[in-house]
């Protein structure tokens, strides 16, 4: 037997929730519920699902005691973090589906249409009202759990729900691909944020030393994650270059480790870094972003990145004519194509002479 019921939401709308309930000599063997928030869907996953409950071996089957999508997630989230912490806006983002309605469904029954619908939801007003990149976003992260789930772990999930949701969204003209970010920052913006941090080292020398995290994040054109692994073992001084441990890459994250070059001034800056531990910069990475959003927030600075220092990094190499695999050597990228952007570098000479270091920066005073 199955049944609809309709609820009334709060901002006005219906959402439908389809119940099938399944009995056998007078006792209920099966009982299932989804919500929708059309009733022609709610009606037509009711048809499906009686069509396969109505196989041989299908009650056993969807009996089974399978996992939830959150519970996938808090593996996947585990186990991960064995080898390696992940990034807090992946985490933040699994957390967030897994405390929404989709956290609830099961292994078995998370397929292309309900993937489909958690997007559009998210992109609605209840949802939170996302761009379609930032939804695009959740699905990818979400796709990372669900490629491990079934052929590590055993969950039924449907292989193809994720590809195929990611084309029917497309089909309906949604673009969840991800902007390019080409936010740089100004001349002036750089001039407020090294003051303020130069008036913050003046009151408080046992803070972080922004300045030297941001000059060397701009000639180093370095990730702040990168800059705080970096040992005192990891330079080459005599080759001008460091190993970068883990960078960042889509197809190999753990055991990536690069030599990079550093440009003179990155090497002046590392040069004037006391060497009490084994990192040379012995900052914690989520505390450098935190002290760089309060920065921008109190000298009303709008949308800029610590990391958008490296992309000012890598356009400022490239402003001084030096090609491609020149740039590469710095940068550590692979794809070449991701280093186009072509912009100015006039707050160079200005960082320089407002710190009292010399163009050349054979030396950077010591703070």
């Amino acid at each position: 037997m199955a049944t609809i019921r309709v609820r009334k939401r709060t901002n006005g709308s219906s959402s439908y929730t389809a119940q099938i309930r399944l009995i056998r000599d007078g006792a209920q063997v099966y009982q299932e519920s989804q919500t929708f928030t059309r009733k022609q869907t709610a009606q037509a996953w009711i048809r499906k699902r009686e069509a396969e409950l109505d196989q041989p071996g299908a009650i056993e089957r969807a009996n089974r005691e399978g996992a939830t999508v959150k519970e996938m997630i808090e593996r996947y989230v585990l186990e991960m973090e064995k080898a390696r912490a992940l990034g807090k806006t992946k985490l933040a983002t699994l957390k967030a589906i897994s405390e929404s309605y989709l956290g609830q469904i099961n292994d078995q029954d998370l397929n292309c249409q309900i993937l489909v619908e958690y997007a559009v939801w998210r992109m609605g007003s209840e949802g939170g009202g996302v761009l379609p990149q930032t939804a695009g976003n959740d699905l990818a992260h979400l796709g990372a759990v669900l490629s491990i789930a079934r052929p590590a772990w055993g969950y039924q999930v449907d292989p193809h729900a994720m590809g195929d949701a990611r084309k029917v969204l497309r089909k309906l003209g949604y673009n969840m691909r991800s902007r390019e970010r080409d936010r740089r920052p100004t001349l002036d913006e750089l001039d407020k944020l090294l003051t303020h941090f130069q008036g913050i080292l003046a009151y408080r020398p046992s803070s972080i030393n922004m300045l030297k995290m941001t000059a060397f994040a701009l000639f180093s054109t370095r990730r702040q994650e990168e800059i705080t692994r970096i040992k005192w073992a990891d330079l080459d001084e005599a080759g001008n270059r460091v190993l970068v441990r883990d960078m960042k890459n889509p197809g190999q994250k753990l055991g990536n480790d690069v030599w990079c070059h550093l440009p003179p001034e990155a090497m002046a800056i590392i040069q004037t870094m006391p060497k009490a531990v084994e990192e040379i910069f012995p900052y914690n990475a989520e505390s450098i972003s935190a002290f760089w959003t309060r920065a921008c927030k109190f000298l009303g600075i709008n949308d800029l990145h610590f990391h958008d220092l490296r992309h000012e990094g890598v356009s400022r190499l490239f402003e001084m004519d030096w090609d491609i695999p020149r740039v590469a050597s710095v940068s550590g990228h692979r794809d070449w194509n991701s280093m186009r952007r072509r912009l100015g570098m006039e707050w160079t000479s200005r960082l320089i002479t407002m710190n009292g270091w010399p163009t050349s920066c054979a030396a950077v005073k010591a703070r």
